[in-house]
């Protein structure tokens, strides 16, 4: 029986696990250089078992404990876009990591981990995105929020409607400035779902459209911005041959043949050099995050 030492772990065929697959006692201690070599060799062996099986459970678990660390990565970018647990987002971008390991198809010219950070951080946008989060407001706003709904009952049983907010600063004395903060974080105060109806103010009738309808998006361009932000200083670190290449491959979509005809090497070359620069540029940008 042949043995293989994995970060200092004794690999050995695990019972119900294929014989080219080795034991991996500690999966998540794996390290990352370690981890893209098996990762592939996980992969590939998990395209030819047959789902149910135990060898097909085992490349599976051991491929998704193997690359945690892309989600623990992927999880760090969202610290501080709420007050929500860690863990729990953790959680939801492990779901985007099961599903890239699902989908990966080895033919790609693609590393893994490439291809699975997006589905990662698909999944915890998509958390974000369904689930209502706290507000931080000050404590001066919090006190004006109470005040301002015992202004607002006042005023409105005098004027039979809503005051404006020049009578409601004239009632508490205030400036105009602060009763529309104040006004902004009662609106923070109580979350409602995206399914209740807003109103429009146009007096129409019919089904009323809800503030899922009204709300927009998650602006794609803000995730895109902090990535070439991040990114920038990296490429200008390339050599001109290095960000040429680059510009051949992403800006106008040559294939590695292509470019190999450009510069006068074989496609095999231009593949190395682009391993080594994505491998450089991603290695920055994990040290920048």
């Amino acid at each position: 029986m042949t043995t293989k030492q994995v970060d200092g772990q004794t690999a050995l065929p695990r019972t119900g696990a294929p014989a080219t697959l080795p034991r991996i006692e500690a999966p998540a201690a794996v390290a990352p250089k370690n981890a893209r070599e098996l990762t592939r060799l996980f992969l590939d062996r998990l395209n030819v078992l047959e789902e149910g099986t135990h060898e097909y459970a085992y490349a599976r678990n051991t491929l998704i404990e193997m690359n945690l660390s892309l989600v623990k990565f992927a999880a760090r970018r969202f610290r501080n876009r709420g007050s929500g647990d860690m863990e729990d987002i953790i959680q939801v971008g492990t779901i985007g990591l099961i599903k890239a390991i699902d989908r990966f198809d080895l033919s790609r010219e693609v590393e893994f981990t490439s291809f699975a950070i997006p589905y990662i951080t698909g999944e915890i946008k998509r958390f974000f995105r369904d689930t209502t989060w706290a507000v931080h407001v000050p404590r001066r706003l919090q006190e004006l929020r109470t005040e301002l709904a015992k202004a607002k009952e006042q005023l409105a049983s005098v004027l039979d409607r809503d005051p404006t907010v020049a009578e409601l600063a004239q009632l508490l004395d205030l400036p105009e400035n602060e009763i529309v903060d104040g006004l902004v974080a009662a609106n923070g105060y109580t979350a409602g779902s995206l399914d209740l109806p807003a109103d429009t103010g146009d007096g129409q009738t019919g089904k009323a459209a809800s503030y899922g309808d009204l709300m927009g998006d998650v602006d794609p361009g803000m995730e895109l911005f902090e990535d070439l932000h991040t990114l920038a200083p990296l490429l200008a670190r390339l050599s001109d041959r290095d960000r040429h290449i680059l510009t051949m491959r992403f800006g106008q979509e040559f294939t590695q043949a292509q470019i190999g005809e450009v510069l006068g090497i074989s496609q095999m070359q231009v593949s190395r050099l682009l391993t080594r620069i994505l491998g450089q540029l991603r290695t920055g940008m994990l040290a920048t995050a």
